[in-house]
């Protein structure tokens, strides 16, 4: 009973960025920079709370493990110095990393551009049991390829298959493909990390000022801010497309990282709460086959 309060708690701070169905969605209706009513002197306060879901977590995905029915999917994906890094390491700090895979996706390689697009997201895919997350995933295909369609040739896709429609396609596919999913035991989540224009631009002189940032820093990030309009329009439609109830995605705020973890916590947390795991059940065999070896150990010492 004290954890569904817990979890009625959270709920009004995770709801007003959940999206599970696009007809309505505009980008613009979340504020980068909000907070839901959270001042800059909660930060101690969320922390805490912050601490205490990342504990939760871990009791849940060792609930998960040892149901071995539900896999997690966790989806990541955010403009260049939005945190999707800082948020995986401080959100899955205490998960085991028996239970839990981080896949970061880059650009393809030549072996994968032999393949389909999917074909090295599809490979990824968390068995049951186990939590995957994905820091950039198949929805670059919608993405970064929608913003730079030169890409679509190194794919080498055949020409007379690139329509004027091949991103909307890819979206449907998309969409069944994550009900697919989720139709088969794996829990889909996914989160954009809304950074603001001008957040990034001072994430970016940060990383040029901090010597022990200056390694974070690329001269690409800065040349995709040029997009910056391009890209909102295509996650729009991304989100739009592909919202659904089986596979949300939420906007979070990201100006403001304490509350961005605070937010992808409280939402894992919650997911994973509402597929009702709980640790197998033994059954009279074999509690008396566990009767017997403990006896067995307690004669031999």
């Amino acid at each position: 009973m004290k954890r569904k309060r817990v979890l009625d708690r959270i709920e009004p701070f995770i709801s007003p960025y959940r999206v599970t169905s696009g007809k309505k969605f505009r980008l613009a209706d979340i504020d980068p920079g909000d907070t839901h009513g959270l001042k800059s002197e909660s930060k101690a306060e969320a922390k805490e709370m912050l601490r205490r879901g990342v504990e939760w977590l871990e009791e849940l995905q060792d609930k998960l493990y040892a149901n071995d029915h539900w896999g997690q999917l966790v989806i990541f994906q955010a403009m260049d110095a939005a945190g999707k890094d800082s948020t995986i390491k401080h959100v899955m700090s205490g998960v085991n990393p028996q239970g839990c895979q981080v896949f970061s996706f880059k650009q393809p390689s030549p072996e994968e551009l032999d393949h389909d697009y999917m074909w090295r997201y599809s490979k990824c895919m968390p068995e049951r049991g186990r939590i995957g997350i994905f820091n950039r995933s198949y929805y670059e295909e919608v993405l970064v390829v929608r913003v730079h369609q030169e890409l679509l040739k190194n794919e080498k896709i055949p020409k007379r298959l690139i329509t004027k429609n091949i991103f909307e396609h890819r979206l449907e596919f998309i969409r069944a493909y994550e009900d697919y999913l989720s139709q088969n035991g794996i829990n889909v989540v996914k989160f954009f990390l809304h950074v603001s224009k001008d957040e990034q631009e001072r994430r970016f002189r940060e990383r040029l000022t901090r010597p022990e940032k200056n390694w974070k820093f690329s001269n690409h990030d800065l040349q995709e801010r040029s997009n910056w309009k391009a890209y909102m329009n295509a996650y729009e439609e991304a989100i739009r497309a592909t919202a659904t109830a089986n596979a949300p995605w939420y906007v979070v705020p990201a100006d403001n990282k304490w509350f961005t973890r605070l937010i992808v916590a409280g939402a894992i947390v919650q997911s994973l709460e509402n597929l009702d795991l709980s640790y197998p059940v033994i059954d009279k065999q074999q509690m008396a086959d566990l009767q017997r070896a403990k006896e067995e150990l307690i004669g031999l010492s």
